[in-house]
C-alpha cells in the first residue's frame, strides 16, 4: 500500500531546516567576528563595501590613489576641510595613529571635502596640511564626488575599511578616540595576529574643550548658510550691498551676528566694502575662532576690555588677516557669557562663521 505524505507535516519540517540553517550559519559568523575571523562571504552579509575614491582633483603627499590599490591594508577614510574647526581639534590624534600604525598596515586618506569655496584652493589645502603636520594621503574632493559616493553629510566623519575592503566602523564628529583606536588595533590584529600593539596613543592626547559648557552654536554669515538673522533690521540682503546701523540701546540678544558699515552679502559669507566695519556678538564659551579672508587688519574687546587673546591675536588684541583660514580668535578661561566687538580695517575683509571651544 502507497502511503501518501503529509504535506503540510513536510512544509513545516522543509521551514525547521532552512531556520536551523539560518541559526547555525548566524552562530558561525558570530563566533567568527568575535575571533576576528569574519569571512568575505560572512562580511558581504553583514558590512557595505566601501566605495572608491572618486572624481579627485588633486592629491598631496601621495601619487594618484585608490581604495582597490590598498587591499591587504586597513584604510582610515577621514572626511575634513581645513577651516572646520571639529576637524582641526580632531588632526593630533589622527596624526597619532598614522604615526603609530603605519608600519603595521594602516593606510589614512584624508578627504578633503571643502565646505566654503576658497577650501578648493590646491595651494591653500597644502600650507594647512604642512601646517598641521599631516604626513598621511590628503585627497582634493572639490567635486563631493567621494562624500556622495559614501553618502557623507559630517565634517569630520572617520571610516575604517578593513583588508578586504569593507567597511567595518565610523564615527562622526569629535570624541570617541580610544574606541576608534581600539577598533584601528581589532582590524590590523585580524589582518595580521602577530602585531603588537601596545597601549593607545589617543590616551596619551589632553583636551582642553568641554563641550557640553558650549552655550553658541557655529555661526554662518553667508545668507545661504546662516541658521538664523541678524539682529540688524536690515536683515540679510542676498547678494546686495547693506548699510549696516546698530540702534539698539546697546542690548544685544546672544548667538545673534550684529554689523555695523556697508557689507556685500555673498553665499557664503559677508564681505566688508566700507574701509572699515564692525561685527558684535553676545556668546557663551571660552574661546572664539573665526573663518576670515584678508588682507585686512582687526582688534577686539571682550566685554569693553582688551583681554584673552587667541593664537592669531597680539597680546593688544589686534589680528592680522592674511589668508583664507580659520583664526584663533579668544582664548579664554570660563563658559560664560560674553560680548566680542571686533573693528575690521580693510576694504574687501571677508568672513564665513563663527565658532567657538
Amino acid at each position: 500500500m502507497e502511503i501518501k505524505p503529509n504535506k503540510p507535516i513536510l512544509v513545516l519540517i522543509a521551514i525547521a531546516i532552512i531556520i536551523a540553517i539560518i541559526l547555525i550559519v548566524q552562530s558561525k559568523v558570530h563566533m567568527a567576528s568575535n575571533l576576528g575571523e569574519v569571512t568575505n562571504v560572512s562580511k558581504a552579509g553583514l558590512f557595505p563595501k566601501a566605495p572608491e575614491l572618486n572624481a579627485i582633483s588633486g592629491y598631496i603627499n601621495t601619487d594618484p590613489i585608490k581604495i582597490s590599490d590598498l587591499k591587504g591594508k586597513v584604510i582610515m577614510v577621514d572626511f575634513w576641510t581645513y577651516s572646520c574647526i571639529n576637524c582641526i581639534r580632531t588632526l593630533p590624534y589622527t596624526t597619532a595613529w598614522d604615526a603609530k600604525y603605519r608600519d603595521s598596515g594602516l593606510v589614512i586618506i584624508g578627504v578633503h571635502t571643502p565646505e566654503f569655496e576658497f577650501e578648493k584652493n590646491y595651494s591653500n589645502v597644502k600650507a594647512a596640511v604642512e601646517k598641521f603636520g599631516v604626513k598621511y594621503p590628503v585627497v582634493l574632493d572639490n567635486q563631493y564626488g567621494t562624500w556622495n559616493a559614501y553618502s557623507n553629510r559630517y565634517w569630520p566623519h572617520h571610516y575604517l575599511i578593513d583588508a578586504d575592503g569593507f567597511i567595518r566602523y565610523d564615527h562622526i564628529g569629535e570624541g570617541g578616540y580610544e574606541e576608534t583606536e581600539q577598533e584601528i588595533q581589532k582590524l590590523l590584529s585580524e589582518k595580521d595576529e602577530k602585531i603588537e600593539m601596545g597601549g593607545l596613543a589617543a590616551s596619551n592626547i589632553t583636551s582642553e574643550t568641554d563641550f557640553t559648557k558650549i552655550g553658541s552654536p557655529e555661526i554662518y554669515l553667508g545668507y545661504n548658510f546662516a541658521r538664523s538673522n541678524l539682529g540688524n533690521l536690515e536683515g540679510f540682503k542676498p547678494d546686495q550691498i547693506v548699510s549696516y546701523k546698530i540702534d539698539n540701546n546697546g542690548q544685544f540678544a546672544p548667538n545673534v551676528i550684529y554689523l555695523e558699515g556697508q557689507w556685500k552679502n555673498n553665499n557664503d559669507n559677508m564681505e566688508l566694502i566700507s574701509d572699515s566695519g564692525t561685527i558684535i556678538l553676545k556668546y557663551k564659551a571660552k574661546n572664539v575662532n573665526i573663518v576670515a579672508a584678508g588682507p585686512a587688519t582687526g582688534s577686539f574687546t571682550l566685554n569693553g576690555v582688551v583681554q584673552s587673546p587667541g593664537q592669531d591675536a597680539s597680546i593688544q588684541a589686534t589680528i592680522t588677516f592674511d589668508s583664507q583660514r580659520l583664526y584663533s580668535v579668544v582664548d579664554d578661561s570660563g563658559y560664560f557669557q560674553k560680548t566680542i566687538v571686533l573693528k575690521i580695517k580693510g576694504k574687501g575683509f571677508r568672513i564665513y562663521t563663527f565658532t567657538f571651544g
